[in-house]
């Protein structure tokens, strides 16, 4: 096997994936991004120098074609891959009672199934190259608390959080390390969209009108990176997601008023 460490992330076209491929190229990691956004995977890597770099497409949705991007990755960074990150994700917002069953499918088939698939398919390389060996999968504050008009992206959220728990525990005996990072509201392309196809409203407007800060994506990468490193179960991104997990902890019923009173979204 080579000496060089390699690290996957998904949703490598833009944003979370792309700052932190930009991370660890920077730091010597051979690094490899995966989307269904080629012509963003494409900028990526043309802002990654050297050569230790991959890119391929993927839905995660597809359980096969995450055997085959990962072959295909491990191939070209010397047979061995130590960390995954998890990070492809939609957004979806409003009332449940508005939402279309296939905006409900597509959001918990993507940031949770694809997350479980990509967890499954990786096993093995962990495996191999642990101890050192990672699983990062990008959460959010919607994984903390759960806000009204937000149910299945606070569903999915609090799913991912779930998985990694338990795989920090079922992969412990491996030697592998397995945490989430837990975003608020940082700078992607995600705050451009509305959530869902009846409003027309932007994410980020909802969460400039709420006085909410939006870190930038760097702060993610550099979370991703502690992680890969570290040995927490959990990485709190912006002050709004480190708030809200300290006041879900020892304040919960005043956690539940302010969001029973509230509209806002919760993060990412």
């Amino acid at each position: 096997m080579g000496q060089q460490r390699s690290i996957f992330i998904t949703g490598g076209g833009s944003g979370i994936g792309r700052a932190t491929a930009q991370h660890f190229g920077a730091r010597g990691w051979f690094v490899g991004v995966a989307d269904i956004n080629e012509a963003g995977m494409a900028e990526t890597l043309g802002q990654i120098t050297g050569e230790a770099k991959w890119s391929g497409r993927l839905d995660v949705r597809d359980r096969a074609g995450w055997d085959t991007a990962l072959a295909g990755f491990a191939a070209a960074a010397g047979g061995r891959i130590d960390a995954l990150v998890n990070n492809a994700g939609i957004g979806t917002g409003g009332s449940l009672s508005e939402l279309d069953p296939e905006e409900i499918d597509r959001c918990l088939d993507i940031n949770l199934k694809g997350v479980l698939y990509g967890a499954q398919a990786v096993y093995p390389y962990l495996k191999a190259s642990a101890p050192g060996s990672a699983l990062v999968n990008i959460a959010s504050a919607a994984g903390i608390a759960g806000s009204a008009g937000m149910s299945v992206y606070c569903a999915t959220k609090f799913g991912v959080r779930a998985v990694s728990e338990s795989l920090d525990a079922e992969w412990a005996a491996d030697r592998i390390t397995v945490a989430s990072v837990c975003p608020a509201f940082i700078e992607t392309p995600l705050l451009n969209g509305t959530g869902n196809r009846k409003s027309n409203e932007q994410i980020r407007d909802r969460v400039r009108s709420a006085g909410l800060e939006i870190s930038p994506v760097t702060d993610v990468a550099q979370a991703v990176w502690d992680a890969v490193h570290g040995d927490k179960l959990d990485y709190f991104v912006g002050a709004t997601a480190r708030r809200m997990a300290f006041a879900k902890r020892w304040m919960p019923g005043k956690v539940r008023k302010q969001l029973r009173g509230s509209s806002g979204p919760l993060g990412r």
